[in-house]
């Protein structure tokens, strides 16, 4: 597995005003929207692509565009629907598939209750969209159904990670094609299983109910 903090002035300028407990829910949105495209270019650095023949209006040239199967964006509901936008936009051509995960707040323990993706994902490079990396465990989980899928390339999105999550996926998916893009690794969790420093619940956030 491998672990990419994109390290960038606007990154860190957005994830900023996103921590502060006085920024409301739609510029959270907003925010959360601009970050997620950053970050998309650095996890879609990689992305698979094919050489074609052009004719521009003066000459006759090469290029590329993504090749098939089309890539698979894949939010885990509900705080990754806030980051699906600013992902789709930068790949309108993905696919996209759901997974519902909820986190027992007691065990930290995660729970399948929603599945929504293609039957196979062989040969498929699939981008997973969940703001925190908190505990690990909802990632993991999610990862591991899209490798049992047939996915043989996982990028996961977080808007912030923390050393706990990071160590679990990394004992729990030692050698899988496994990559994590993330706007900053903060120092650790609570005993509430938050990060800390944080930025809060960014599903509550997002949608107002905090």
């Amino acid at each position: 597995m491998r672990i990419h903090v994109v390290d960038h002035p606007l990154v860190a300028h957005k994830l900023t005003t996103l921590r502060d407990e006085r920024t409301d829910s739609p510029t959270f949105r907003r925010l959360a929207d601009e970050l997620v495209t950053l970050l998309a270019y650095e996890a879609t650095r990689d992305v698979r692509t094919e050489v074609v023949d052009i004719t521009t209006p003066v000459a006759v040239t090469t290029g590329v565009r993504l090749s098939h199967p089309r890539p698979l964006v894949v939010p885990i509901i509900r705080a990754g629907l806030g980051m699906l936008d600013g992902m789709v936009r930068l790949l309108p051509t993905a696919e996209v598939g759901f997974l519902g995960l909820i986190r027992d707040e007691t065990t930290l323990e995660a729970t399948m209750y929603a599945n929504r993706m293609p039957e196979s994902m062989a040969g498929r490079q699939v981008f997973v969209l969940d703001p925190m990396l908190a505990t690990g465990g909802t990632l993991a989980a999610a990862i591991k159904e899209l490798i049992d899928r047939g996915a043989e390339d996982v990028t996961a999105i977080c808007l912030l990670a923390a050393p706990e999550g990071v160590e679990r996926l990394e004992g729990e998916l030692a050698g899988a094609p496994v990559t994590v893009v993330t706007g900053a690794l903060d120092e650790a969790l609570n005993e509430q299983g938050f990060i800390v420093p944080g930025l809060g619940d960014a599903g509550d956030r997002m949608f107002g109910t905090a």
